[in-house]
């Protein structure tokens, strides 16, 4: 029976557990959350206000996911609660107050997913009056009484205004809807008290309206606070002043009490019930005088003040003349205006420091040679014990100005505006600099500042005016201003042109033969001279040269050096100039000629021997084979011959040294050597021989 009850458990666990792990693994989304303010967003205090949110959350399983719902106030948690349930949440905020104006927002929270809402703002209007109490309505001098002003109903962070009339006299920060302030007063009379207080909501505050105003009588304490000055009028400096300060209608007190005699920040004394002290007069120091009773925390006071005249006033110290050269005389002055209760003769005058080298002349003018350097100088007046500085006097001598030196900035070009430099190594600013031409003032320049320069511009037309020129330098009216020397610089000339010569003769340039194209340029070097072929932009060959011509050469010419030619070429001017293109044409070489002129010659030469052998050799064949005779016509006369003729048939009468040629087309016999001509009879070509006349 056990053993059935245990399988049968075996199988039902089977059977239920799967079915568990799947709602374990059911699918969920996190839809839309959303978070209502009701009644509303805008309400008045004590209204009762709700927050509600709710969650969509499909899934596929048919259980409520466990969810964690999180209500935020301006990003800080409010509310947190765990449900179960499909249901809205709820955050009630009843009497909702001031306090409770913020931004909200509800976060869900399901397993590793979250969401938050749309954050909306609630607005509270509307905070209670003030309620100030006293605890004491009547009080004397320097009594605390204690004010405590409450917001009923408020809740929150507050600042809290105690005012009395309109003038604020304390503030306090707590956490509470109450706060107390301490006050005492040091004179009698009716005073009003009220309060107010701010709510903070961050990042703005709401301030309340004005409390009830208390009323409160303050008793003035019956004592006295006695001031005598002696003298009190027409009081000069050096003048004994008797001071006495006592209080009147005092009672013992068991608070601690103090009196005290001020001047200034300066206590002068300190006692009990009676202060005195003795002094004299200044006019520096302040005139104003206290006498004043601490008693705990009540303050009781009397002032008086009291006009001192100089005896005489502070010293002035001046220099002449007012511009001070190194090592030149100077005079310094000390002078202070006296009263009526002294003469002129009664103050004397030193120099601080006294180890300076200046002399007295006369009371208060000293009188020596300046410091090659800046020196402070001060002023002491004394009379009856008084002794007055004067402001400290700098004393910078000034440094007469150098011999200017001029010099070209950049690059003098003729033609082109030059810019001069004028320039003292040493000389107090400021500094007047005038260019001379010839002695002859052309302009003046005013150096202030140590980074001006004195800058020039002229034109030079000749490279020789250029030693015209000078500047002088001034500083002071003193003397003959120092000139300069006459400006020394080299004046670059422009190129204007360029010439192209071609060694040997353009005309007579043969393949074998070396060219020489010298370029040659008006202006002036250092020249940079550059060669080009017609039709290429890169040059043959680039040269600097500190002469106004240079020269390149090709070597070993050949047919394929044949072109046009030019040069360019410019200097420190940076002015291009061109020459004209020349034109180069390479002729066969002499050797070529004559070695092409020897094997015309022997090709005629072979050619002839060739003729005469062959003529030879047909000569002696038509001798023999076709019996070739040639002999006179008749015994009467020698000088005809008789010819066998063929077509073109060529006879030699050595005898006659006549060469016949019979032309069968033309039908003609020519001779060869009187380049002469025989008219043949008109059957000449039936016949087979023919008897040339004499004449022939």
């Amino acid at each position: 029976m056990g053993l059935l009850i245990l399988l049968t458990s075996t199988l039902l666990s089977g059977y239920f557990h799967p079915m568990r792990v799947v709602d374990a693994q059911q699918v969920f989304t996190i839809g839309e959350i959303t978070l209502n303010i009701e009644p509303s967003t805008n309400v008045m205090r004590d209204t009762n206000v709700t927050l509600r949110c709710r969650a969509m959350v499909p899934n596929t399983g048919h259980e409520v996911l466990s969810r964690e719902y999180t209500i935020y106030k301006d990003n800080n948690i409010i509310y947190t609660k765990t449900s179960s349930s499909t249901e809205d949440i709820l955050y009630p905020l009843r009497e909702a107050r001031v306090s409770n104006s913020g931004r909200y927002k509800c976060v869900i929270k399901i397993e590793n997913k979250h969401r938050n809402s749309e954050a909306k703002k609630l607005t509270v209007s509307g905070l209670s009056k003030p309620v100030l109490r006293l605890n004491k309505g009547v009080v004397k001098e320097g009594e605390e009484i204690t004010a405590t002003c409450t917001a009923p109903g408020e809740t929150g962070s507050f600042y809290f205004y105690f005012y009395e009339d309109s003038k604020e006299i304390q503030v306090r920060q707590v956490n509470s809807n109450q706060a107390e302030a301490k006050l005492r007063f040091s004179s009698g009379g009716i005073r009003r008290i009220h309060c107010s207080y701010i709510v903070l909501i961050s990042p703005d505050s709401v301030k309340s309206e004005e409390s009830n105003n208390v009323t409160i009588s303050v008793k003035e304490l019956p004592i006295t606070i006695v001031l005598d000055i002696v003298p009190k009028y027409k009081v000069y400096e050096g003048d004994q002043l008797d001071i006495s300060c006592t209080i009147d209608n005092f009672q013992h007190s068991d608070e601690r009490f103090n009196l005290l005699l001020i001047q200034g920040t300066h206590i002068l004394s300190s006692g009990n019930t009676s202060v005195n002290h003795s002094m004299f007069a200044q006019a520096k120091d302040p005139g104003v005088f206290e006498c004043k009773l601490e008693i705990g925390n009540l303050v009781k006071n009397a002032t008086k003040t009291i006009s001192v005249t100089e005896l005489f006033s502070a010293p002035t110290l001046t220099v002449s003349p007012a511009e001070v050269f190194q090592k030149e005389d100077m005079r310094l002055t000390c002078e202070s205006y006296a009263s009526e209760r002294i003469s002129k003769d009664q103050l004397t005058y030193t120099l601080d420091p006294p180890q300076i080298q200046l002399n007295p002349i006369s009371n208060g003018v000293f009188s020596g040679r300046s410091l090659p350097y800046d020196f402070n100088y001060t002023c002491v007046a004394e009379a009856k014990g008084i002794m007055k500085r004067s402001k400290t006097l700098t004393v910078r001598p000034k440094v007469f100005v150098s011999k200017p030196k001029i010099s070209v900035e950049g690059r003098a070009v003729l033609g082109q505006p030059v810019k001069i430099l004028c320039q003292s190594d040493s000389g107090s600013l400021p500094i007047n600099y005038t260019l001379f031409k010839d002695y002859t003032p052309l302009s003046k320049i005013s150096i202030k500042l140590p980074s001006q320069l004195a800058r020039f511009t002229i034109n030079i037309t000749r490279p020789e005016d250029i030693r015209k020129y000078m500047c002088e330098a001034q500083n002071s009216h003193k003397g003959p201003p120092p000139l300069s020397n006459r400006l020394d610089a080299a004046v670059i000339v422009p190129l204007s042109t360029a010439d192209l010569i071609v060694i040997p003769d353009s005309r007579d340039i043969s393949e074998g033969e070396s060219l020489y194209l010298i370029c040659r340029v008006d202006g002036t070097p250092p020249v940079t001279f550059k060669w080009y072929r017609v039709g290429s932009s890169l040059p043959l060959h680039t040269n600097i040269s500190n002469l106004n011509s240079s020269v390149h050469q090709v070597p070993s010419l050949s047919k394929v050096h044949s072109g046009r030619y030019y040069c360019e070429a410019y200097n420190r001017a940076n002015k291009v100039v061109r020459s004209e293109p020349v034109e180069i044409e390479v002729h066969m070489a002499l050797w070529k000629k004559a070695l092409i002129g020897g094997v015309c010659l022997l090709a005629v030469s072979v050619l002839v021997v060739v003729c005469v052998l062959r003529f030879r050799s047909k000569r002696g064949k038509r001798d023999g084979a076709a019996e070739l005779s040639v002999k006179p016509s008749s015994p009467k006369s020698d000088d005809s011959l008789t010819v066998n003729l063929t077509h073109d048939t060529e006879v030699y009468n050595a005898d006659k040294d006549a060469a016949l040629l019979y032309d069968g087309t033309e039908g003609r016999v020519t001779n060869g050597v009187r380049d002469s001509t025989a008219s043949l009879p008109a059957d000449i070509s039936n016949r087979s021989s023919y008897s040339i006349p004499a004449t022939v």
